[in-house]
């Protein structure tokens, strides 16, 4: 009987442990160097709609069943999709513009696991008419989904489909 409580007691020790050392937070961003005008590029990005043409989860499902709420490139523009496994369920809101400098939206996921993350996507005049654009989000962690993010690298696995869409970016506005 007492080994039985020591092992129980052994297992939430070590949970209660892995649950305060686990990552918090997460942030993933990615970046690159586009050939074209500031705001040329910020005019497009502003749009939501305009991801279909380059981000790398629209090629995971291109069947995915979308609906879009509000005038797209403005605050409020809701952007919801229902796909495969690989991009589930969720939406993206538009939370901010800043003119020429960035897009704050909100992502909710419903499914596979349902979590909220902030994205950012950003501009940057870095001279002879090139723009860094740098596309990213960050979120918070809570318990006990922190403990099992020790074994997933978000960074790792979210930031080469950052660099696929941002490859395909490039391609889409220098040509």
């Amino acid at each position: 009987m007492y080994i039985v409580l020591y092992i129980v007691i052994g297992i939430v020790c070590l949970f209660i442990l892995l649950a305060l050392i686990a990552p918090k937070k997460y942030q993933v961003s990615r970046s690159i160097v586009i050939n074209k005008p500031l705001p040329e590029v910020f005019q497009y990005l502003k749009h939501i709609k305009n991801q279909d043409n380059w981000s790398p989860w629209k090629k995971k499902d291109p069947d995915m069943k979308q609906e879009f709420i509000g005038n797209d490139g403005d605050i409020g523009f809701i952007a919801k999709w229902d796909g495969n496994k690989d991009v589930g369920l969720g939406e993206q809101e538009i939370m901010n513009i800043v003119d020429n400098d960035r897009v704050e939206a909100r992502l909710r996921f419903f499914k596979p696991w349902k979590s909220e993350s902030d994205a950012v996507t950003s501009v940057k005049d870095v001279g002879d008419g090139n723009t860094k654009v740098t596309w990213g989000f960050s979120g918070v962690n809570k318990v006990p989904v922190n403990i099992f993010m020790m074994l997933y690298n978000v960074d790792k696995h979210v930031g080469k489909d950052f660099e696929e869409g941002l490859v395909s970016l490039k391609e889409i506005l220098e040509k």
